[in-house]
């Protein structure tokens, strides 16, 4: 199958891979779109898919959108926006800034709701505090120098958080960028810092607690509560 120019998003400094970026383009519309079913009903839940074709699998879903895999091609993943739902030229223009980072991921494709997107691997900081593992000050660190290259490139990091950031092998990555051209400042990963040097590090970390998520999740609900108060109240 050929790809007419106007359909095809694919990075110059990416050619090294481009027939495999185009194979598995070709199979996303041969065997992915013709059948895929994805419904968005609240922006406010997720999105659900009623029907998936085999061998493709769901990696996540977002309010907007949904990740996918194949087994045949491991370091790529389809991110396919539901009908409707806004974001996908948002997010498509935040990884033409971005370009090359090892912060964050990559996109090679983008066209009608669709990204073709380097798969990260890896664990996030909400599964690490859960499980137990440990968080080097590495890992932060390669985040705040992700965020701070995202800045030079024009862009404001939104919605910076535990679930949005992983560890791999000591190193750290920033896995969800769709929101970094919202205008507002969003202090989340500030928050989130301060938390790990004040209670992380000196308490947590020494004595390898495992956080239950029915506290992570308290957390979290209690933080959008504040979140909330504190903007009512500007």
């Amino acid at each position: 199958m050929t790809h007419s120019s106007d359909r095809r998003f694919v990075w110059q400094q990416n050619w090294d891979h481009s027939a495999e970026i185009h194979s598995f383009v070709d199979r996303i519309h041969q065997s992915l779109l013709p059948f895929v079913e994805i419904s968005s009903i609240d922006p406010h839940d997720p999105v659900e898919v009623t029907h998936l074709p085999s061998p493709w699998q769901v990696l996540g879903t977002g309010n907007y959108a949904a990740v996918f895999t194949h087994p045949d091609y491991p370091e790529q993943v389809v991110k396919i926006y539901a009908p409707n739902r806004p974001g996908f030229d948002e997010e498509r223009e935040v990884y033409r800034r971005l370009g090359s980072h090892p912060a964050f991921s990559e996109c090679f494709y983008a066209h009608d709701n669709l990204l073709v997107l380097k798969r990260l691997y890896g664990t996030t900081l909400y599964d690490c505090l859960h499980k137990g593992k440990p968080i080097p000050v590495s890992v932060i660190q390669d985040i705040d120098r992700g965020l701070m290259y995202a800045r030079s490139q024009g862009l404001l990091p939104h919605d910076i958080h535990a679930r949005n950031v992983m560890m791999a092998d000591g190193h750290g990555l920033v896995v969800d960028v769709s929101d970094f051209l919202h205008p507002d400042y969003c202090a989340k990963w500030d928050h989130f810092k301060r938390a790990y040097y004040w209670l992380y590090r000196p308490i947590v970390a020494p004595l390898r607690l495992r956080v239950p998520s029915s506290w992570l999740n308290s957390i979290r609900r209690t933080y959008r509560r504040l979140e909330s108060l504190l903007k009512e109240a500007r």
